[in-house]
């Protein structure tokens, strides 16, 4: 009889995001465009909105629907992205676990932003009561 193969626990990391810089190049040079479109996705199929969506980009980041058209247009990487946004004073509050990573563990400073936003398209598609989405706000 053949052994089973052993896989890590649900909860173990296979990569320590914290270290990988590759990780952390690809999330750099990925464009806010080809991510947006999946987002609305993921939110609309769980019966939220595209406007609500907006609603928690612009908590985190400050931009606007005019600013996200703009920035779609103009194909801005993650990178670009997060350099012209002003993060809420309160982004602090946002924790739990994205992508089998704690959000507030994340050392990479850019990584940590995308994974911010991550989590709080997770929470909205979850359900979430938008009060507790924007911590309060």
């Amino acid at each position: 009889m053949a052994k089973q193969p052993v896989y890590p626990p649900n909860n173990a990391k296979i990569q320590d995001m914290s270290n990988s810089a590759t990780q952390n190049q690809r999330i750099a040079k990925m464009t806010f465009a080809s991510v947006y479109p999946l987002y609305i996705a993921k939110v609309e199929k769980k019966g939220r909105t595209k406007e609500e969506l907006n609603q928690v980009i612009r908590w985190l980041t400050g931009f606007d629907s005019k600013d996200l058209v703009e920035l779609i247009k103009e194909k801005a990487t993650f990178e670009s992205f997060f350099q012209q946004a002003s993060l809420n004073p309160n982004v602090h509050l946002i924790t739990g676990v994205i992508c089998g990573y704690r959000v507030e563990e994340i050392e990479d400073p850019l990584t940590q932003k995308v994974r911010y936003l991550d989590k709080l398209v997770d929470e909205l598609a979850k359900g979430r009561k938008m009060e507790k989405i924007l911590r309060g706000s």
